[in-house]
């Protein structure tokens, strides 16, 4: 089983403005954790999702397109907080902008999420709010640690957002606490911008020289660390690249005709990546530090097309395998 920990919320999407000059927010749901969980198994993998869900109605709301996709909810028991919400906004380029409010995503014990963890499992997926509070993420390294002893390989997906971050130093040194036990990281050019500055930070921020340098620095940094073997960096617009100690490889954007928007496009990008190196049975330490160019290649188009596939749609539609490999097929 693939696990995959940490939020699911309720993304409060912003229409445009209408003619009466009033703003509507439509509701989908959503959480990076949550929406890997679903793109995992769409993609044909035997899936659990390790989160806790509100018994409110929008908790409800969540559980259905796990239940559509085959995800198991690994927390039987739902929680009294109330469903984290998340109110999304898009710029200019239809790129996705985020404001949260946190609840039910935080209503576990460290008891509870090792226990309803599987006996055996191949991947354990690190979720983007799991460094974010000291105690959270002492819970979090915990069930991490304990998943690695179960057999799992550890990825993560840090979604760095400095808004949601009172204390970023702090922050900084939680996650790479975790960066030091995991042993394939995907991050976004706006994560080491983040990283680097110290507050959000966008693409159009940084020259070419500085964007070479940002990810010269920190692929560097993470391929130091005692169990890291593959760095995945994601550009938006600019496509993808991926570093090992053996070889590096750059993939462009598959387009998304007609285009809907990038919600959920980094997640089902994350997931298309697990799913291909576990089919290669490469999905272990060693495994990753040994690939070439060549099979990052191959690694990187199978996720640009299942993220430019999910674009196709408004809000988070991760495509079915039998999609994926209908595009493959004609390339």
């Amino acid at each position: 089983m693939f696990v995959v920990g940490g939020e699911s919320l309720i993304d409060l999407i912003s229409e445009p403005v209408g003619a009466d000059g009033t703003i509507k927010l439509v509701a989908h749901q959503g959480g990076s954790p949550y929406n890997c969980a679903i793109a995992l198994s769409k993609l044909g993998n035997e899936t659990g999702f390790l989160c806790p869900i509100s018994s409110d109605g929008l908790g409800t709301y969540l559980l259905g397109p796990l239940a559509e996709a085959g995800v198991k909810p690994l927390l039987r028991d739902r929680v009294d907080a109330y469903t984290t919400l998340a109110v999304v906004t898009f710029d200019a380029k239809k790129s996705a902008r985020y404001g949260f409010y946190r609840n039910a995503d935080r209503a576990f014990t460290r008891e509870g999420m090792i226990a309803a963890l599987p006996d055996r499992l191949e991947v354990f997926q690190v979720g983007g709010f799991c460094p974010i509070e000291p105690e959270d993420a002492a819970v979090w390294m915990d069930v991490a640690k304990e998943a690695a002893r179960r057999g799992a390989t550890l990825s993560m997906d840090p979604n760095v957002r400095p808004s949601l971050v009172p204390d970023f130093a702090g922050y900084k040194a939680r996650l790479s606490a975790f960066l030091d036990i995991v042993n394939l990281v995907k991050v976004s050019i706006e994560d080491l911008g983040a990283l680097e500055r110290n507050k959000a930070v966008k693409a159009e921020d940084f020259s070419e020289a500085e964007i070479d340098s940002l990810v010269e620095k920190y692929v560097e940094d993470f391929l130091s660390r005692p169990n890291m073997g593959l760095v995945v960096v994601t550009f938006g617009e600019q496509g993808s690249r991926a570093f090992t100690k053996a070889g590096s490889a750059v993939a462009e954007l598959y387009p998304a005709v007609p285009f809907g928007d990038t919600v959920g496009a980094g997640d089902s990008l994350m997931a298309g990546i697990l799913t291909i190196l576990n089919e290669r049975g490469v999905l272990n330490r060693d495994g990753l530090r040994g690939l070439d160019g060549a099979a990052l290649r191959e690694v990187l188009r199978f996720g640009a097309v299942v993220a430019g596939l999910n674009c196709r749609h408004f809000g988070c539609v991760p495509p079915t395998r039998a999609e994926v490999d209908a595009v493959l097929a004609t390339a």
